[in-house]
């Protein structure tokens, strides 16, 4: 018999989206934040570049223009009053960071420093804006930590290196969860009054990903097996600017502070694909410019690549040509010192990673999988909607990247995601502990870890003929090759007829392993069951959507088409069998048009 434990709300998730959900539920709830590794090594401290608000804070800027950006970011895919809500959140959600003692980087006046990011613009000018706030580029690094802190502070309860492996439902109602203890192997079943998911995205479907080994998109997973939609899996970003063949994120704020894109013939070609915002157009316009370069035979030396530059006299060359100033209008003017005082994070990783030193050498770069835009269907309080009514399951909560509010839409902008977390974390934890006081605790079923003893015990008995290792190797090559930047119709149809072989040879898989603790290979295994499903999802989303709209860009379809695709795509998991719908996009204030950059 599994152990069991009983609390209001239980967390799943430690990372950025999952401490704000827990600490705002914790105000009034008996709250347990459960996480498979120590919260403060969650992916969330990989994010590097800033957090967007329009503080306005180094010239002017509203939350109305933040609003556009967003709207049209997202290729008008993004639901308005939920754009409209995070945006007109987002000064206070930074300054409450602030006053939980986030240390955040400062002007000479003592506020909060802000620096461009790609999409984000003066709506009057069309010219770049300061929006992003940051802590050098580690701010998602500071947000955990400022956020565990405060956790501890409130007196939130954790269960780390524990994996959810179950969703536990009654009487259409979220009761609890079943997790397995990393240290022991012992299951626990977690009751509650509410559940909220925020396990982060599933960037390894892909080979070349900026996401962390962690990052297998279990809360989705388990969701859809227990008959809940995902939505709009096939919109995911590939950031332009990864660490070549290695994929780990250098931040948009290089481009922010300055650094521009060369091609292998040595020419600076943003100017030619975004006229206006140049080398900060959003990141799928980038990610294409890229690949085109390098399809058409511009990347260096014949590779897959081209360079980042950020050395100063590159950047001061570019940004007189731009007419780039400062913020009080002085000329503006990079030194190799605010180089390294401003981008610490990114100068380590390539002079390690590369043995390159970005103050003296361009760095190779190649676009990488980096974010969904789809996920778990909530509302924007973060309530988990279950259909095309948007009606609420009573009890379940998503925010994060594993769930799609949707703010994002077909493309995420830069810095939105730090404001996400933050926006729809709190706001789930406090609809969570809300809903609770009235909510009574649903009776459990018996031996409620069944499910998941089976899961396992399937794991260890296969036959063996199939190694997990060649099966997720052969389902991230096909994924990143067929169903990438760009798609179209006969690579994705083979990509999802080869996800679908693999589901079948998972079932010969076997672990070797019989130990009880820390049993990497039986959760590694597990791990790769959820990506298979996800891939599945992302494939057939993909394959159904014949259009280009945001990160998804079709060869055979090239146009955005708003009269037969301006819709969310909803897939359903019926008895093993994948089902698609679709349900109409908010629009409140700006009509869909042609995005220019």
């Amino acid at each position: 018999m599994a152990k069991v434990h009983q609390f209001d709300v239980v967390v799943v998730g430690g990372g950025g989206a999952g401490l704000m959900a827990g600490l705002y539920a914790s105000k009034t709830a008996k709250t347990a934040v459960i996480s498979k590794m120590y919260p403060t090594r969650s992916h969330t401290g990989a994010a590097q570049g800033g957090i967007a608000a329009a503080l306005g804070n180094s010239e002017g800027d509203n939350p109305a223009w933040h609003m556009y950006d967003t709207v049209k970011g997202s290729d008008y895919l993004g639901d308005q009053d939920a754009i409209e809500f995070m945006t007109s959140e987002a000064p206070q959600a930074v300054i409450e960071l602030e006053n939980m003692g986030l240390p955040f980087d400062r002007t000479p006046e003592g506020r909060i420093s802000q620096r461009p990011f790609g999409g984000h613009t003066n709506n009057e000018t069309g010219k770049p804006v300061r929006r992003a706030a940051h802590a050098a580029d580690r701010t998602g690094h500071m947000i955990l930590q400022t956020l565990y802190q405060q956790c501890l502070k409130n007196k939130v309860n954790f269960f780390d290196e524990y994996q959810v492996l179950d969703f536990i439902m009654v009487n259409g109602k979220a009761a609890g969860v079943v997790a397995v203890e990393l240290s022991t192997g012992e299951l626990h079943t977690i009751h509650a009054k509410a559940v909220i998911f925020a396990t982060g995205g599933h960037g390894r479907i892909f080979e070349v990903t900026s996401n962390a080994y962690a990052y297998t998109g279990d809360g989705a997973a388990i969701l859809f097996r227990k008959g809940i939609p995902l939505e709009d899996m096939e919109f995911f970003q590939f950031h332009p600017t990864g660490i070549y063949k290695l994929g780990i994120l250098i931040t948009e704020g290089v481009r922010g502070e300055g650094g521009v894109l060369i091609n292998g013939k040595g020419e600076r070609f943003m100017p030619k694909y975004a006229p206006t915002i140049k080398d900060l157009a959003s990141r799928d316009v980038v990610s294409r410019a890229i690949y085109t370069e390098i399809k058409e035979g511009r990347g260096v030396d014949g590779k897959n690549y081209v360079y980042l530059d950020i050395r100063p006299e590159t950047v001061n060359k570019f940004a007189a040509e731009d007419g780039r100033t400062n913020p009080d209008g002085s000329k503006f003017n990079l030194t190799a010192e605010q180089v390294l005082k401003k981008l610490p994070d990114i100068i380590d990783f390539c002079r390690v990673y590369l043995g390159v030193d970005p103050v003296t050498q361009m760095m190779p770069i190649q676009p990488t999988a980096h974010y969904t835009m789809g996920g778990i269907p909530t509302n924007k309080f973060g309530e988990v909607v279950i259909d095309d009514k948007n009606t609420v399951m009573p009890g379940l909560y998503a925010a994060g990247e594993c769930a799609c509010v949707s703010v994002h839409g077909g493309n995420r902008l830069g810095c939105n995601s730090l404001l996400d977390i933050v926006v729809f974390g709190k706001h789930a934890g406090l609809r969570a502990a809300e809903y609770v006081k009235t909510a009574e605790f649903e009776k459990l079923p018996e031996n409620a870890e069944s499910a998941s003893r089976s899961e396992f015990d399937a794991l260890r008995k296969g036959s063996g003929k199939e190694n997990v290792f060649d099966l997720s190797n052969e389902m991230k090559k096909v994924m990143f090759a067929e169903v990438g930047i760009y798609r179209n119709e006969k690579d994705m149809q083979s990509a999802l007829e080869k996800v679908r072989e693999l589901k079948k040879r998972f079932k010969d898989v076997t672990v070797s392993d019989t130990g009880k603790i820390f049993n990497t290979e039986l959760l590694n295994a597990w791990e790769f069951g959820n990506l298979l499903d996800i891939a599945e999802v992302v494939a057939l989303s993909a394959l159904n959507r014949k259009e280009s709209r945001g990160g998804h860009s079709r060869e055979d379809f090239p146009d955005r088409d708003d009269k037969n695709w301006l819709k969310h795509t909803l897939v359903w998991n019926k008895n093993g069998k994948l089902e698609i719908d679709y349900k109409p996009v908010v629009i409140t204030k700006h009509q869909p048009k042609a995005r220019v950059y």
